[in-house]
């Protein structure tokens, strides 16, 4: 299932706050599924959801190089100095990341608007790592994972992946 997360809804099954959880959001689902990786709290966008353990295991794990794209507005004005950096990985939480790609898409004094590719997803990996080089996120969505992108499904909506969407995932992680 891809679901576009919307903000304020945590990423699992059961919140022990009491919070809503992202299977609030899914109406009709009778099967037990779980979050393939995570969304946080304050993040938007694609977030697949699954019955199977092993695709979502190999969607998810570094070693399988899927590629997570986002789109970040984040504060100030992102030079190509901060682009590099990104390149080559940046220090967070005591470990260098995987090298990652930036593309700015819009910047001015204030602010700037970036999209991030990344493979590995630690914990709120790139609020941290834009934290690290002084521009810190101030909104944040996912817009695709793999060779699956959100498309027109909007915030809060959910649809089943098609034959050939499972199929193309299936391939980039089975290779």
């Amino acid at each position: 299932i891809m679901l576009n997360k919307p903000k304020g809804y945590v990423t699992t099954v059961k919140d022990q706050f009491s919070r809503k959880t992202v299977l609030d959001l899914l109406d009709g689902i009778k099967e037990r599924i779980y979050p393939v990786g995570r969304l946080d709290y304050e993040t938007s966008g694609l977030l697949l959801l699954t019955n199977d353990g092993d695709f979502s295991y190999r969607m998810t794990h570094p070693s399988h190089k899927v590629d997570k794209v986002y789109i970040a507005t984040v504060s100030g004005e992102v030079g190509e100095d901060i682009v590099e950096k990104f390149r080559k990985g940046i220090e967070i939480d005591g470990y260098v990341t995987s090298p990652s790609a930036m593309c700015v898409l819009y910047k001015d004094k204030k602010k700037s608007t970036v999209q991030i590719t990344i493979h590995e997803g630690r914990n709120r990996q790139v609020r941290k790592m834009c934290e690290a080089v002084g521009h810190p996120v101030l909104d944040l969505k996912r817009v695709s994972i793999g060779n699956l992108t959100l498309g027109n499904l909007k915030e809060g909506q959910w649809r089943y992946l098609s034959d050939f969407e499972i199929k193309t995932c299936r391939d980039i992680i089975y290779r």
